[in-house]
């Protein structure tokens, strides 16, 4: 996963000056990233992302943004998770700051999706949504078939929030459940592309393009290599079946067969699976690929119309199933 780390780090030093942008970046962090909890009767937020930068990052606006103090709390990893964890937790101020992020309505309810102030805000104010769910639970996978910029969501409402707020910038994303779990993916290289340059993932959408494009170009060379192994075995192929045509031609005319013909045909049999320029160099003295190609037709022609005024099988009676399969 180095892109994704590559893209979370880029992110985690984005300088943001805007208060409401600002704003719309944490309320996205801590929906997707983190939850409320009681604790002797208080509201506690807690937060959890996978690098140390974000988390000071979600710290700093916290601090700036709403006056709030904050503890961050490192979760050493285990079996099942690589790497450590940071928590991010306001543990004093946690129901005002739930209730100025969105989190809480003015009733006290823990919101699902995402606050209207922030759905209904500025494309930049998108964009910051975008740039704190991928913070908390984002990946860019490696360009390719299966590339993809996916976000792992607490729920189908934050899910559909995030959508609507792709839409706002343009970008089609699509919500869907996996095993339980939902989740935003895209999966064409160009919207990824461009949706990286709306969160301000430069640097890193610089390298994923160059390994997008070295992708395609290693792609294209394969098809074409494998265009041109399967045109050079179909026309083997076809050499060979009218080599076979060749010898039966001159199976029916015997002594009938005129030399300019005949000399045409003993190339095609003596040199089975050469192609009709090399069959026209060999000859002496060298001829086109278009007058080898005219007698040997003339001389299947001939040799097939006598095989109907004999009734016996024509030209085409040794060639097998094998030289036609491709």
């Amino acid at each position: 996963m180095a892109l994704t780390a590559d893209v979370k780090e880029e992110l985690s030093h984005l300088d943001v000056k805007k208060s409401s942008v600002r704003k719309a970046e944490v309320s996205a962090l801590l929906r997707f990233a983190g939850g409320l909890h009681i604790i002797s009767g208080r509201i506690v937020i807690e937060a959890e992302v996978d690098l140390a930068s974000t988390a000071r990052r979600l710290r700093a606006a916290i601090a700036d943004v709403y006056g709030h103090n904050s503890e961050i709390i490192v979760v050493s990893g285990n079996g099942l998770r690589r790497g450590n964890r940071y928590v991010v937790r306001v543990v004093r101020d946690g129901e005002s700051l739930a209730r100025q992020t969105g989190l809480l309505d003015n009733r006290g309810r823990p919101v699902r999706g995402l606050p209207s102030v922030v759905v209904n805000g500025s494309a930049a104010d998108a964009e910051a949504v975008w740039r704190g769910a991928f913070l908390a639970h984002g990946s860019l996978t490696e360009p390719g078939r299966s590339s993809a910029l996916e976000v792992t969501c607490p729920g189908p409402e934050s899910a559909l929030a995030l959508v609507g707020a792709a839409r706002r910038l343009g970008i089609t994303a699509k919500a869907r459940e996996v095993r339980g779990v939902d989740r935003v993916v895209i999966r064409d290289g160009d919207t990824i592309a461009a949706l990286l340059t709306r969160m301000g993932a430069h640097d890193a959408l610089m390298v994923w393009e160059e390994r997008r494009m070295r992708k395609e170009v290693r792609a294209t060379a394969n098809r074409l290599a494998n265009f041109d192994d399967a045109n050079l075995r179909r026309s083997a192929q076809a050499a060979v079946a009218a080599g076979a045509r060749v010898e039966r031609a001159l199976e029916i005319l015997g002594e009938e067969v005129p030399d300019h013909l005949k000399y045409a045909g003993e190339l095609r049999v003596g040199h089975k699976q050469a192609s009709l320029d090399e069959l026209g160099r060999i000859a002496d003295p060298p001829m086109t690929k278009d007058a080898i190609a005219g007698r040997i037709r003339r001389l299947l022609a001939m040799a097939d119309k006598r095989a109907a005024e004999l009734g016996i099988p024509g030209t085409d009676a040794n060639v097998t199933a094998d030289m036609l399969d491709d």
